[in-house]
């Protein structure tokens, strides 16, 4: 079934049954007793199908990628502003100003999100092995829950640390008791599902067009180079990487902008994106997102709310004339990508500006049925690891060829910008990596995790963000509600 039409009534199926088990209000709560049993209704390939779309489908909720999303990737960190209007959602200026605490409604969102998705993950990979299929077929949805289990196990490590690792259907007496898992314990376990699945996936180029935007080789070998990065494993993120640049499935679309526009949905450039549609009626289809309304231009044209605004310090960061930072940022006056209208000044809101690469064409139906693929990984992510990996295994030739090849699509024709980068020097070339990854990468969800790798959260935030205390926000505070759910067993991250 197409990820990116999947809003059939029958994933409708598998979303209530997942939705009725999983904890509605934290990842702890009681099964409820009157029961539509998961145990019945995995019995064909169908069953199997659906419940593996029920794991996108959670990707595509408010909790994975609205504020939640935004809230503690781009909003947090030095790339982007809270936006909109000053008195508009007053818990996500918490996260730009860094006066949250643990019962921040963002984090608890993301929190519980994510922990939603592992639930999905896990019912489907107890389960799908049962069901007499094509075995092909069930160990391909199988790593494909196994890849959708481990990148939101991936995510919570990456911002709280230790965190409860659940890795299968709990009973009622467990919900109560969890405990947090060492962090490299779980990133072992990370690593091991992706490991195992890639085993079982096909690459992009194998599965039919109908299958597009589903989980592949190259997306599990992306996200464990990820993985490998955040643990300082350069070697191994350099061999994921270079098994990616080397299977011929990928490459640079020529165009940057094209990247964020509905031509480049699974377009050559794409390794990993959660696919999207809009209902062709006034209401919210279950294969829309929130993503797009959050991040457009408030006010005329009303296509958005106007959040997640890019910083003044992203700004400074683009070298003069780099055609990505007009590609990343709308402003007031420019005609929309489409050639549609042009932006109006809205009043209501200071310094305004807004996210590119979130916008989408007028669509049918609400704001929130929101049409445009959420990327996650694209082709020049995983240049700009291998050239960083290189670099830190002194490899300064293989580290300039992949940097290079991500500023030479920037330039495109334009000779005089964006120079090959020369340097050999180690030290002088991680900075130049650094700035590349910022600026290729801006407003894409990855600079906090950047920051967060890379050590320098307590060097940067500060400089930008003054209430930032490098002791304690370094790591986010566990919901208040999931520690208070399990009469403290849970215990919290420093100074919330």
């Amino acid at each position: 079934m197409n990820i990116k039409a999947n809003a059939s009534w029958r994933i409708l199926i598998v979303v209530l049954m997942a939705t009725a088990f999983s904890c509605s209000e934290d990842f702890l709560e009681r099964k409820p007793k009157g029961q539509l049993t998961y145990d019945t209704y995995f019995e064909n390939a169908d069953h199997a199908v659906w419940a593996t779309n029920a794991i996108y489908q959670q990707y595509r909720s408010w909790e994975m990628c609205a504020f939640p999303w935004i809230g503690i990737t781009d909003i947090i960190s030095d790339d982007a502003d809270k936006g909109s209007t000053p008195n508009d959602a007053l818990y996500v200026l918490e996260l730009d100003e860094f006066t949250f605490d643990a019962n921040n409604a963002t984090i608890t969102g993301a929190w519980t999100g994510h922990y939603q998705a592992i639930f999905r993950a896990n019912l489907a990979i107890e389960n799908i092995p049962g069901i007499a299929m094509d075995t092909v077929l069930r160990n391909r949805l199988v790593g494909e829950a196994k890849v959708l289990r481990a990148y939101a196990y991936f995510r919570l490590v990456q911002w709280f640390g230790d965190v409860p690792l659940i890795t299968r259907i709990l009973n009622a007496d467990e919900y109560y008791n969890q405990v947090r898992t060492p962090a490299d314990d779980v990133y072992d376990f990370i690593e091991n599902d992706l490991l195992t699945a890639i085993e079982g996936l096909p690459e992009k180029s194998e599965y039919p067009s109908a299958d597009l935007g589903r989980v592949t080789k190259g997306a599990a070998r992306g996200i464990l180079a990820k993985v490998y990065m955040a643990r300082h494993q350069y070697a191994n993120a350099a061999a994921q990487c270079e098994a990616i640049i080397t299977s011929g499935e990928y490459s640079l679309l020529t165009r940057y902008a094209d990247n964020f526009l509905p031509v480049g949905e699974n377009g050559d450039e794409s390794i990993f994106e959660i696919g999207t549609v809009a209902a062709q009626a006034a209401v919210v289809g279950p294969g829309a997102s929130p993503f797009n309304m959050i991040q457009g231009v408030r006010g005329v044209p009303n296509l958005g709310w106007g959040f997640n605004r890019p910083s003044d310090d992203l700004i400074t960061a683009y070298e003069p004339g780099d055609p990505r930072r007009q590609a990343t940022i709308i402003y007031v006056g420019e005609v929309l990508p489409d050639g549609s209208t042009i932006v109006q000044d809205n009043p209501e809101v200071l310094n305004e500006r807004y996210n590119q690469k979130a916008w989408v064409p007028a669509h049918a139906g609400l704001q929130d049925n929101g049409p445009g693929n959420i990327r996650l990984l694209r082709y020049s992510d995983i240049l700009l690891l291998a050239a960083e990996a290189y670099n830190e295994e002194n490899n300064a030739v293989k580290a300039l060829e992949y940097l290079n090849m991500v500023r030479k699509r920037a330039r495109g024709s334009n000779n005089f910008i964006l120079a090959d980068v020369t340097d050999t020097d180690k030290s002088i070339l991680r900075e130049k990596i650094y700035r590349e990854r910022r600026v290729e990468l801006a407003m894409e969800q990855n600079r906090w995790f950047d920051l967060a790798r890379w050590g320098r959260l307590a060097d940067v935030m500060p400089l930008v963000q003054p209430a930032f205390v490098p002791t304690k926000h370094i790591l986010l505070p566990l919901p208040q509600s999931e520690i208070d759910l399990t009469g403290g067993t849970l215990d919290q991250n420093n100074e919330y």
